[in-house]
């Protein structure tokens, strides 16, 4: 049985070749080695939560149809991390990184274990995931709040990382970068 995912791409490290939004976009093809894409999210230039001093990120959405179960979900997530050379044990927390990943929901599932929380517990907090999200999935209802991302977007305080201004679509040009 297959369930709809929704997964959060970030990078602000480039690679040999490679740009930051490049290596999102490239991403987004690799999470096809766990189901299938139906839908992608803009390109979004964001400035840094947590640890500013980091070069802005580039930042998606993807939803995607998978018969994985989360915990095997997350591993190829993991997995493609990996392929985009992050290493998770080292660095800053929350400091520049080449790739993040991050499950955000799967289907109206609530679920925690000692690796995976679901819904992500950040999401609400998060403009530089709620407007992607919301871009591609404006009436997908948080299974815990009961309200549409949409909503949640729409609430979120305008202020400091979460203001608008901080979390800007791409141009088309961009994107292609």
């Amino acid at each position: 049985m297959s369930e709809t995912a929704y997964i959060g791409l970030g990078s602000n490290l480039a690679l040999p070749g490679e740009t930051p939004a490049q290596i999102v976009q490239a991403a987004i093809g690799e999470l096809g080695s766990a189901g299938t894409i139906t839908a992608r999210s803009s390109l979004y230039r964001t400035q840094p939560v947590g640890y500013a001093d980091q070069p802005a990120f580039v930042n998606a959405v993807a939803e995607l149809r998978t018969t994985l179960q989360p915990e095997e979900l997350l591993q190829a997530l993991l997995l493609v991390e990996r392929r985009f050379g992050r290493d998770r044990s080292a660095g800053i927390p929350k400091g520049p990184r080449t790739l993040d990943l991050d499950l955000l929901l799967v289907g109206d599932l609530i679920y925690s274990s000692s690796t995976l929380t679901l819904p992500h517990p950040s999401l609400t907090e998060r403009r530089f995931v709620l407007a992607p999200l919301a871009e591609i999935a404006p009436q997908l209802h948080h299974p815990l709040l009961n309200k549409t991302i949409e909503q949640l977007l729409q609430e979120l305080s305008d202020t400091g990382a979460n203001r608008m201004e901080a979390v800007q679509p791409l141009s088309n040009e961009c994107n292609s970068d």
